[in-house]
């Protein structure tokens, strides 16, 4: 089965940015459509459904006041460390000097600077938060754009 890619607007929609800020964050290799890169005059950018998470997740921290130049720097750690799983993750966000990561086993400082914790952003209802989104604003579409649910033992 191949993976149904989202149009910019429908990204910008469903993670509720605006277009112009998916463009720029495009344009400046924040998030790039990893399905298909606009080339020229009347060409797409498609996202994947990771996108989108990562996107979700960029609008999270930028929401928690991070400027977004430390957004750079915290999600490329992010996506390094943490590979196709960023939404896995507890960001742990001190005003908008300091940002942690909590992978459930480590604790590390993103910033370098982090002197008392006073908000924790857990990462891990990105997802469903997303998933809502897509059903919410294209309840036609929605089985054949979400991934499909993971089955349980006891449903084998």
């Amino acid at each position: 089965m191949t993976q149904q890619g989202f149009s910019g607007k429908r990204t910008a929609e469903i993670v509720d940015i605006t277009y112009r800020q998916l463009d720029y964050w495009a344009r400046t290799d924040l998030v790039r459509p990893s399905m298909a890169e606009a080339e020229g005059s009347g060409s797409r950018r498609l996202y994947s459904y990771r996108d989108l998470l990562e996107l979700k997740v960029i609008k999270a921290l930028l929401d928690a006041g991070i400027r977004l130049e430390q957004v750079r720097k915290v999600f490329a750690y992010m996506r390094n460390s943490l590979g196709e799983d960023v939404a896995s993750a507890n960001l742990v966000i001190d005003g908008s000097s300091s940002v942690l990561v909590h992978t459930g086993e480590e604790l590390i400082d993103l910033l370098q600077n982090g002197q008392g914790v006073l908000n924790v952003l857990p990462l891990a209802g990105v997802k469903e938060e997303v998933d809502n989104r897509i059903v919410t604003l294209f309840p036609e579409t929605a089985a054949a754009i979400l991934p499909p649910l993971p089955i349980a033992a006891n449903d084998v």
